[in-house]
């Protein structure tokens, strides 16, 4: 593959410019975090969507098909995401995103290693068969993938970095483990297992060939139970440290906080009995959560 061709690969070509581009992908999502950013002054906006774009970038290449090649087509596209960071810290952006990302960069210092550590949370999920060996290997896949993208935040957000760190880090483990918790089962369907076998054989499920069997064992229910609490841990902590930070500054995080443990507060009222629901908020509670903390 020649350059150019990989370059167009990675990020459309587009006739928008970069700001207008990323901010397009944001609203394109869905999500509240469009709505949570909306009231940060545009430069920290602007760097907020451009961080959101990259990421949605790289975690669609992650999420992308299954199947002979995939995997190892997945790790060269990631490859070469790799390499327009270090582009893009050279100040050569060749990506529309990459543009987008250059005056973040510039403007709020963001820390090239931590754009590495994202891809490499991505490279985690990249295998058709993806599994965790212990509980320290899933803390490192959500600081990866989560934490890294929080520490990002906190300087955007002008948190004090001696308290934003840990923030960063305590927010990171509690929103991606309540993401795994929710998504057990979609996961399973594309062979993905985040619940870490060593836990799993600490209850006696020492099989993690057949998912389709270990989610109907009973057992499973108090794994989830178990990470459900580390989770909640994490958003005790983090809900302390944010008490500690400037009430304007961390609005955004505080949002995201609000939103996650709702979802992980409804996920343990309804437990991972089979058959499982996916849990979610709806507009008007997400609706709710801005004005009672001040996003809207």
């Amino acid at each position: 593959m020649s350059e150019n061709s990989a370059i167009a690969e990675m990020s459309q070509t587009s006739s928008l410019d970069p700001e207008t581009y990323v901010e397009n992908i944001v609203k394109a999502s869905g999500t509240s975090f469009y709505w949570g950013m909306r009231r940060l002054p545009i430069l920290k906006r602007s760097a907020m969507y451009a961080i959101y774009a990259f990421c949605r970038e790289v975690d669609d290449i992650a999420d992308g098909p299954t199947g002979d090649g995939a995997e190892e087509y997945k790790r060269q596209r990631l490859g070469q995401w790799r390499a327009e960071i270090q582009h893009i810290f050279a100040g050569r952006a060749r990506t529309t995103v990459g543009q987008a990302l250059l005056p973040a960069i510039e403007n709020f210092g963001l820390c090239q290693k931590d754009f590495g550590s994202v891809i490499a949370g991505m490279e985690m999920d990249a295998g058709n068969r993806v599994r965790i060996a212990d509980i320290d290997e899933l803390t490192l896949y959500c600081d990866r993938v989560a934490s890294a993208v929080g520490r990002l935040s906190i300087q955007i957000f002008g948190l004090d970095p001696s308290i934003g760190e840990r923030l960063a880090a305590s927010q990171g483990q509690a929103l991606q483990l309540t993401n795994i918790l929710r998504d057990v089962d979609e996961d399973a369907g594309r062979d993905r297992l985040y619940l870490p076998a060593d836990v799993l054989a600490a209850h006696g499920l020492e099989n993690t060939e057949n998912l389709t069997d270990l989610l109907r064992e009973p057992a499973l229910i108090s794994v989830c139970e178990l990470l459900a609490r580390v989770a909640e841990r994490h958003f005790q902590q983090a809900l302390e440290l944010i008490k500690a930070c400037d009430s304007d500054a961390a609005r955004p995080a505080v949002l995201m906080l609000q939103v996650y443990h709702r979802i992980l507060k409804r996920l343990i009222w309804f437990g991972w009995t089979p058959p499982r629901r996916h849990i979610s908020l709806t507009y008007m509670t997400k609706l709710w959560i801005m004005i009672r903390y001040g996003i809207l």
